[in-house]
């Protein structure tokens, strides 16, 4: 019954009842109105949140335990880590050594993650945070924080007669 009525509910513009049935397939997982765009990944999809009138861009990678509050935006191609190789040992090869323990990460209330995001081990988003595209997140920051990285300024200049 439920499925039938998602694929009466497609849209003459051309959105496609695609929208519909992903939502659908994380129903478990997920608050309302939540948009869930084509390519994203859960890992087994346990322990996973995601709150209401959230999105998550293409190709998200969201590993299982991740918390995700309502109000999120997060652009395509965001990726968020839960564990690292473990390389503590240097008489085996960090390749055998197997991984770090699980740390997902969770994301606070009315965030905005740009696109191309990486949100390494255990990172904390405040809520009302902004990320800007392309960021590695190493560490957390306080609420409202906007957080940019490969900020562009001049280090040096090539003509010697504008320094003087």
């Amino acid at each position: 019954m439920q499925l039938q009525l998602i694929f009466q509910s497609v849209v003459s513009d051309g959105w496609v009842i695609s929208k519909k049935i992903r939502y659908w397939l994380c129903r478990n997982i997920c608050g309302k109105n939540v948009n869930i765009e084509k390519g994203a990944w859960f890992g087994r999809g346990t322990r996973i949140r995601i709150g209401d009138n959230s999105g998550l861009g293409v190709n998200c990678v969201i590993p299982d335990g991740s918390v995700i509050g309502n109000d999120v935006m997060m652009g395509p191609n965001c990726y968020i880590h839960a564990h690292n190789h473990a390389f503590d040992r240097t008489d085996i090869p960090m390749r055998l050594q197997g991984r770090t323990q699980c740390m997902p990460g969770t994301i606070d209330d009315d965030v905005w993650i740009g696109r191309d995001v990486t949100i390494m081990v255990g990172r904390h988003i405040a809520k009302g945070s902004i990320i800007a595209a392309n960021c590695v997140l190493t560490k957390d920051f306080p609420e409202y924080s906007i957080v940019g990285e490969n900020l562009r300024k001049i280090i040096k200049n090539k003509d010697f007669a504008l320094m003087n």
